[in-house]
């Protein structure tokens, strides 16, 4: 058996230096019983010669690497590669995907669902810096796709402003949500699929309410919106039906709560993200749709 291993030693092919040998009362031989020191011995010295081998085994060798993102590690100069910031926004981007997946747009969000999105959603704000509408408006324009909402945590679905509740009280079910934003018009139209429960024997009723809005600039990160009027088209088995206009409430017979107006901050933007900051401290993540 140990001149088996001896043999196999022997036949593995060192990376030693032209000047470097391996002593032979370092290898195991059938006459040497101590043969767990040796072991260790000849592998100490394959490890030194492999590691003395290396092209990279001094600390002060130079790294003459030219290529983009290429550095050296302060512990190593093992090459390593750098992110560049559209690498780690894409990383980010995906972080924040994932911790928002699952959720249900928010409504199936626990305290710690809240504060893993709460952060990573700070990431990517923090790394892709401020927004500035006045340079990147044309980034708004489309239809944007609601992925996740920190006020849906509430149930309701106005967030934590007052809305009908999302569970059993009333048979309402939301179903996606959208955002329609036209520069060019200043049109502002939040979008929702709704699903109205009825009496058995009648199938569920499904609609979608479109609230229109106008907006404005008013800083270089920030909107603000005035309602203009709420469209309900019936969809499925009755879309046939016309839509309904429910206008605005006058002024005077509006209570002073709902003054008909909101504000929000864009915090990141690209051409297919986007996160704001609503007034009342909501969080919420789009996706180009």
């Amino acid at each position: 058996m140990h001149t088996v291993m001896a043999s196999s030693l022997l036949n593995f092919t060192l990376p030693l230096s032209h000047h470097q040998s391996i002593p032979s009362s370092s290898l195991i031989s059938p006459s040497n019983h101590n043969s767990s020191s040796n072991s260790i011995n000849l592998c100490s010295l394959i490890t030194r010669n492999i590691y003395h081998s290396s092209p990279f085994h001094s600390k002060r060798r130079n790294c003459n690497f030219k290529q983009r993102g290429i550095c050296r590690s302060s512990l190593s100069d093992v090459p390593f590669l750098e992110q560049s910031k559209d690498e780690l926004i894409g990383s980010l981007k995906l972080k924040l995907l994932i911790a928002v997946s699952g959720l249900n747009r928010g409504l199936a969000a626990n305290e710690d669902d809240l504060r893993k999105a709460e952060a990573a959603a700070k990431e990517l704000e923090s790394t892709g810096g401020l927004v500035d509408l006045s340079t990147d408006l044309d980034k708004l324009q489309g239809r944007w796709k609601l992925i996740y909402s920190s006020a849906f945590s509430s149930r309701t679905l106005g967030g934590s402003r007052p809305g009908p509740p999302t569970g059993r009280l009333l048979p309402i079910t939301l179903g996606q949500v959208f955002q329609r934003i036209d520069i060019f018009s200043k049109d502002f139209d939040n979008i929702v699929e709704l699903q109205l429960g009825a009496p058995w024997p009648f199938p569920p009723v499904e609609a979608t309410a479109t609230l229109a809005h106008k907006f404005e600039i008013i800083e270089s990160c920030k909107i603000k919106i005035t309602f203009e009027k709420t469209t309900v088209k019936t969809t499925g088995n009755l879309s046939q039906l016309p839509p309904l206009d429910i206008p605005r409430l006058p002024d005077g017979l509006r209570p002073p709560s709902n003054t008909g107006t909101g504000e929000f901050e864009v915090t990141y933007l690209d051409s297919d993200t986007r996160i704001t900051r609503g007034d009342r401290g909501e969080l919420r993540v789009f996706v180009i749709s």
